[in-house]
C-alpha cells in the first residue's frame, strides 16, 4: 500500500506541476499581451510539436544528434573507466596524470568547442569529440573514487585468501564500484547531450541544434520551442535508459530505486 502511494505521488506531483506551469504560461501570455514572436502560447507550441513529429527531416536531425550524443558518451565511458581504474590501482599514474586532467576540466569546454570544429571538421566527428570531452570527467572521477573507497576489511579478506590482483578487481572492486560508476554515467549522458547541441550550434550542418538555429532565423519561435521539446524528450529517454541500466546492473545498491 505504501509503495503504491509512493508511486502515485512520484507520478502525480510532476504531472500537477506541469499542469500548473501550463495554466500559468497560458494565462500570462493571453493577459499580458505578449507577442507570439517572443513567447508563443503552449497551445501553439503543441501544434508545432505535433507537426514536427510527422516531419521526416526533423527525425533525420534527431538521429544525427542521438548518434553524436551516444558516440561521445560511449567514448567517455571507456576512457573514464579505464583512466579511473588505472589511477586507482597505480598511485604513480594518479600523481602523474590527475593534475592535468583536473586542469583540462577547469578549462571552459564551450570555449574549446570552436577549436574542436576546426580540428575535426563540421561533420559528426567534432560533435562526438565535444560530447565525449564534456562527459568524461564525471565517469573518471566516480570510477577513481569508487575503486579507492572499497572497504579495507574486504581487501584484507581477499588478501588472506591469496586472491590475484585480477580476481580482487573483478570480484570485489568492480562490483563495489559499479553503482557509483553508473551514477557518474547518469550525469555524463546529460553532459554528452549538451556537448552535441553546443557543437551543432557552433559548426553543425545537421542535428537538432542546427534545426533550432534554422527555426530561429526563420522567426518560427513556436517551431523553436517544438525542437527544444523534442530534444528534451530525447534527452530524458537517454537519461532514463542509463538509470534503468543502473537498476539492472546494480539492483543491490540502496540508491538504485531513488532516481526518477
Amino acid at each position: 500500500m505504501r509503495q503504491s502511494n509512493e508511486t502515485l505521488l512520484r507520478i502525480g506531483l510532476p504531472a500537477l506541476c506541469l499542469a500548473i506551469v501550463y495554466a500559468g504560461w497560458t494565462f500570462y501570455v493571453h493577459n499580458a499581451e505578449i507577442s507570439p514572436f517572443v513567447l508563443p502560447p503552449p497551445g501553439k507550441i503543441g501544434a508545432a510539436f505535433y507537426k514536427l513529429m510527422f516531419d521526416p527531416a526533423a527525425w533525420h536531425h534527431a538521429r544525427i544528434t542521438v548518434i553524436e550524443t551516444l558516440g561521445g558518451f560511449f567514448c567517455a565511458v571507456v576512457a573514464g573507466i579505464v583512466a579511473g581504474a588505472a589511477m586507482a590501482k597505480f598511485q604513480l599514474l594518479e600523481w602523474a596524470f590527475k593534475p592535468f586532467i583536473i586542469i583540462l576540466q577547469l578549462v571552459p569546454k564551450i570555449a574549446l568547442a570552436p577549436l574542436f570544429v576546426l580540428w575535426f571538421g563540421f561533420g559528426l566527428e567534432s560533435k562526438i569529440v565535444i560530447s565525449g570531452v564534456l562527459s568524461f570527467f564525471p565517469i573518471f572521477a566516480n570510477t577513481l573514487l569508487a575503486i579507492k573507497s572499497v572497504d579495507a576489511g574486504d581487501r584484507e579478506v581477499f588478501a588472506s585468501l591469496r586472491a590475484r590482483p585480477m580476481q580482487t578487481f573483478m570480484l570485489l572492486e568492480w562490483p563495489s564500484a559499479l553503482p557509483v560508476i553508473l551514477t557518474g554515467m547518469e550525469i555524463a549522458i546529460v553532459l554528452a547531450t549538451i556537448g552535441a547541441i553546443v557543437g551543432e550550434f557552433i559548426g553543425g550542418n545537421a542535428g537538432l541544434g542546427h534545426l533550432a538555429l534554422a527555426k530561429l532565423q526563420e522567426l518560427q519561435v513556436d517551431g523553436l520551442f517544438a525542437v527544444i521539446l523534442m530534444l528534451t524528450l530525447i534527452g530524458l529517454a537517454m537519461y532514463g535508459s542509463v538509470t534503468l541500466l543502473r537498476r539492472l546492473l546494480a539492483p543491490w545498491h540502496q540508491a538504485s530505486g531513488n532516481v526518477l
